[in-house]
C-alpha cells in the first residue's frame, strides 16, 4: 500500500490577518522598492501593451477572416508546436466570420457580458488535420462570445484541455467531429446554448453552471451540475449523472475593455449555483486595471516575475512560452494569475514551476505547466506541507490549468500537483502523461503520481487526469468532492509486473486515502489500453475506504477494444471488463 506523503495530520483552522496585503498595497503607489539591505532597486512596472501574439480586432478592422484562417493554418496540426495566440473581439458585431480554432489558440471577447460581443457565423472546432478523429483536439479554447451559426448548428469537437466558457450559443452545439468520428471528453462552464447539445460520439462530457436547450445523447458518461435544461439524472441508461447545483463555483477570470482601458474581472464565489452567472447583466465581481498587473511577455524570467508579485501586482501571462530556473512564488492574497493563449511555463532545472502559500483567493488560470527535462518533484503547489488556514470564504482555485509531462520534448515529475491548503477549487484541469509525441515511454516521461490532495474540503469540478506511472489521483483530506472525474491509465505499461502494486494489480485511478472518513465524488469514468501487453489485468479504476461518510455515484470503468482488463470498479466491487470490445462495468452507487 503506498505510503502517505507525511504522517498524519492534526488539523486545525487559523484565520488569516490583512497586515501583509496592506503593506503590498502600499507598495504599489511607489516606483521603487528596497532589498533586505536597504537598497533601492527599479520596480517592476504595471500594464503596458498585450504583446504581439494577442491580435485584438474591432468590427471595422480589415480582413478578419484572413487572419484568423492565417493563424488556423499555422496552428491547425501544430500539437507540440510553440506558437501561442489569443484572438481578441472588442464588443460589437461581425459579420460573416468562421473562425476555426487550432492548437494554442484562444478566441474570446472583451465585453463584460458575451452577448457584448456578437459573431453572425461560427466558432469551428472540427478533425479534418486527423482524418477526423477528435481525440487530439487540445489545449484552445473559446469565451465570452455570442454566436449566431450560419447552419443554426456550431461545432466544437473537441477532448481535453478545451473549455467553451461564457459562451452564448444562439442556436445548437454538435461536440462531435464531421463525420462523426470519435471524440474524448470537453468542458462547458456559465454557457448558454439556447438549441440542443448533440454529444453524438463524446465518450464523456462535463457541463456546470449553464443553460441548454436540451440534450440528445451520452455514450459513457455525461456530467451535470447546475445546468438549466440538462437530462434527468438516469445513469447507467442513459449514462446521465445531474446534479441540481454545483455547491461552490467561481467563474474564471477574463479580460475585457472597459471604454479603452484593458481591465481583468474576477467573479464572485456562487454557492449552490444554477445557470451562467450573467443572465441578469453585469455579473458580480471585482475589476482590476491594467496597470495593476505586471504583463508577463516571452523572455522573462522568474526573478521578475516573482518581484512584480512581491511589489503588489498581479500577473497576466502574454501568449508564449517562458522557461524559468527558480519557482514562481505567489504568496500573496487574491493574486490573479491569468494566462492568455494557452501561456506555457517550462521548469528547465527540476524546480518546482508555481507554488502558491496558505492564502486566501488566489486564482491561477488559463496556464499550461510543461516539465523539463530534469525530473521534478512537483510542478504545482498550493499551500505548503500542513496548511492549516481556513479559505471557505475566499477559496484558491485552478481553473483551466493544465499540466503535460512529455509529448514535446522529454520531461519528468514524480507528482504534478500537491494540494495542501483547504477549500480550494480544482475548475476544469487536464493533468496528461504523455502517451504520443515526442519524449515518451514508461521510463523516459516517468511520471508516478498525477494529482495529490492533502487540503480538507477541496472540491473538483471537471477532473481529468491520466496515464500516470502509479495513482493518478490520491485524496488524503477530509471532506473532498469531486464532480465529473475522467482518466485513462498508462497506455505504455511493459507487462503486469511493471504496474504490480505489493500484492494488488495496477494501481487505481483514483485513490481514497484509508485515513478519510468522509469524501463524495459524481461521475467518475476509468479507461484501460494497455496496448504494448494486452494481458494485464487492473485489479480496480477507483479505491476507497468502507465507511458511511465515503460515497461515489456513476462510476465507470472501460477496456478500450479489450487491450487489458478490469477484475472491478471499486474495491472488489463490480463486475471486470473483458473479451475483445468495449464493454463498460458500471456502479451506482457506493457502498
Amino acid at each position: 500500500m503506498h505510503a502517505p506523503p507525511t504522517a498524519p495530520r492534526t488539523r486545525r483552522r487559523t484565520r488569516a490577518l490583512g497586515f501583509a496585503a496592506l503593506a503590498v498595497a502600499m507598495l504599489m503607489s511607489v516606483p521603487t522598492a528596497q532589498t533586505a539591505f536597504g537598497e533601492e532597486v527599479q520596480a517592476v512596472p504595471g500594464g503596458g501593451d498585450l504583446g504581439p501574439n494577442v491580435h485584438v480586432f474591432d468590427p471595422s478592422t480589415p480582413d478578419i477572416q484572413g487572419k484568423v484562417d492565417e493563424i488556423f493554418k499555422k496552428q491547425e496540426s501544430d500539437q507540440f508546436g510553440t506558437d501561442r495566440y489569443a484572438l481578441m473581439f472588442k464588443p460589437g458585431t461581425y459579420d460573416n466570420i468562421n473562425a476555426q480554432i487550432g492548437f494554442y489558440t484562444q478566441i474570446a471577447g472583451l465585453g463584460l457580458n458575451p452577448n457584448d460581443t456578437t459573431f453572425n457565423g461560427d466558432v469551428t472546432v472540427d478533425a479534418g488535420w486527423f482524418d477526423g478523429n477528435a481525440t487530439q483536439n487540445f489545449w484552445r479554447s473559446a469565451e465570452n462570445l455570442t454566436l449566431n451559426p450560419v447552419s443554426g448548428t456550431n461545432r466544437w469537437a473537441v477532448s481535453q484541455a478545451a473549455p467553451f466558457r461564457r459562451m452564448h450559443v444562439k442556436g445548437g452545439l454538435n461536440l462531435a467531429p464531421d463525420g462523426y468520428g470519435w471524440a474524448s471528453g470537453g468542458y462547458i462552464a456559465d454557457s448558454k446554448i439556447d438549441g440542443q447539445v448533440g454529444p453524438y460520439s463524446q465518450q464523456q462530457w462535463y457541463t456546470r453552471d449553464s443553460s441548454v436547450g436540451g440534450w440528445v445523447n451520452g455514450v459513457w458518461n455525461m456530467t451535470f451540475s447546475g445546468v438549466e435544461g440538462a437530462p434527468a439524472n438516469s445513469f447507467p441508461e442513459p449514462p446521465y449523472t445531474t446534479l441540481d447545483t454545483t455547491p461552490i463555483s467561481r467563474e474564471k477570470p477574463f479580460l475585457y475593455l472597459d471604454g479603452d482601458d484593458y481591465k481583468v474581472f474576477v467573479p464572485e464565489k456562487r454557492e449552490n449555483a444554477r445557470g451562467v452567472s450573467w443572465a441578469n447583466g453585469t455579473p458580480a465581481g471585482e475589476s482590476i486595471p491594467l496597470d495593476q498587473f505586471y504583463v508577463v511577455k516571452e523572455g522573462a524570467d522568474a526573478a521578475t516575475i516573482n518581484a512584480a508579485v512581491e511589489q503588489g501586482l498581479h500577473l497576466l501571462f502574454t501568449p508564449g512560452v517562458y522557461h524559468i530556473d527558480e519557482t514562481i512564488n505567489i504568496d500573496r492574497a487574491d493574486t490573479v494569475a491569468l494566462g492568455l493563449g494557452l501561456a506555457t511555463i517550462i521548469p528547465d532545472n527540476g524546480v518546482t514551476a508555481i507554488k502558491v502559500g496558505d492564502v486566501s483567493g488566489v486564482k491561477l488560470a488559463g496556464l499550461l505547466v510543461d516539465a523539463g527535462p530534469v525530473n521534478s518533484e512537483t510542478l504545482i503547489e498550493v499551500g505548503p506541507e500542513n496548511a492549516s488556514a481556513d479559505h471557505s470564504a475566499n477559496p484558491t482555485s485552478l481553473q483551466d490549468v493544465f499540466v503535460r509531462i512529455g509529448g514535446a520534448g522529454p520531461g519528468k515529475a514524480t507528482t504534478s500537483i500537491v494540494v495542501n491548503s483547504d477549500d480550494t477549487i480544482i475548475d476544469h484541469t487536464w493533468v496528461w502523461r504523455a502517451d504520443h509525441g515526442e519524449g515518451w515511454g514508461w521510463e523516459t516521461n516517468r511520471a508516478d503520481y498525477g494529482v495529490r490532495v492533502n487540503g480538507d474540503d477541496v472540491l473538483a469540478t471537471g477532473l481529468f487526469v491520466e496515464h500516470f506511472n502509479k495513482y493518478d489521483v490520491e485524496w488524503y483530506g477530509e471532506r473532498g468532492r469531486t464532480i465529473f472525474f475522467q482518466n485513462e491509465k498508462a497506455y505504455d505499461a511493459p507487462n503486469q509486473a511493471a504496474i504490480q502494486n505489493g500484492d494488488t494489480k495496477g494501481y487505481a485511478a483514483y485513490r481514497v486515502d484509508d485515513s478519510v472518513e468522509q469524501h463524495e465524488g459524481w461521475g467518475m469514468g476509468s479507461y484501460c489500453y494497455y496496448n504494448v501487453d494486452p494481458t494485464i489485468i487492473q485489479e480496480h479504476g477507483f479505491k476507497a475506504p468502507v465507511k458511511p461518510g465515503v460515497k461515489f455515484h456513476s462510476l465507470i470503468v472501460v477496456s478500450l477494444g479489450g487491450n487489458g482488463q478490469y477484475e472491478h470498479v471499486i474495491n472488489d466491487v463490480g463486475s471486470p471488463t473483458s473479451g475483445p470490445d468495449t464493454i463498460p462495468s458500471q456502479v451506482v452507487n457506493f457502498p
